[in-house]
């Protein structure tokens, strides 16, 4: 950084967000134009948390730190645009099983393929090796901050 560069006494904590809030807005500008202009990172994260065998409502509540009726909005939002379903759970009862549909397992191939290319783009900046480097500091702080368990990614919304 040159001497006269604004982000050079920036504080650690406040570079982090800046990076993460332009990332972030990268990411969904170019999923927008991908038309998914229907989700929002929060969706992106529950996705993530249904994964391959699904969940249930409660589960993805714990899973993004948010309430129970919170994460049956998600659920109804999703379901109601085709990219979950609610299937029967294999315990019975009144629990069911939130799965993705083939549209939400689409979404996450192209939510994948995009956050590679942000990655590529990130490691032209950096050159070569840099966002392995980033990685692994990142890494490094995360585990020094959370003393060894990394707490989720919560959502924004």
């Amino acid at each position: 950084m040159s001497a006269n560069d604004p982000l050079k006494d920036t504080e650690l904590t406040f570079l982090l967000g800046m990076a993460f809030q332009l990332a972030l807005a990268e990411f969904v500008r170019r999923l927008d134009a991908e038309g998914y202009d229907d989700l929002r990172p929060v969706h992106g994260l529950a996705f993530q948390a249904i994964g391959a065998g699904g969940i249930t409502s409660t589960e993805l509540a714990t899973r993004l730190g948010v309430t129970k009726q919170a994460a049956g909005q998600i659920v109804t939002y999703l379901e109601g645009r085709g990219y979950v379903r609610r299937d029967e759970h294999a315990a019975g009862g009144r629990r069911r099983l939130v799965v993705l549909t083939d549209q939400g397992r689409e979404h996450l191939a192209v939510a994948g393929r995009t956050l590679h290319a942000l990655e590529r783009r990130v490691g032209a900046e950096l050159g070569e090796g840099g966002v392995d480097l980033l990685r692994e500091q990142l890494a490094v702080l995360i585990r020094e901050l959370s003393e060894g368990d990394p707490p989720p990614l919560r959502p924004t919304w």
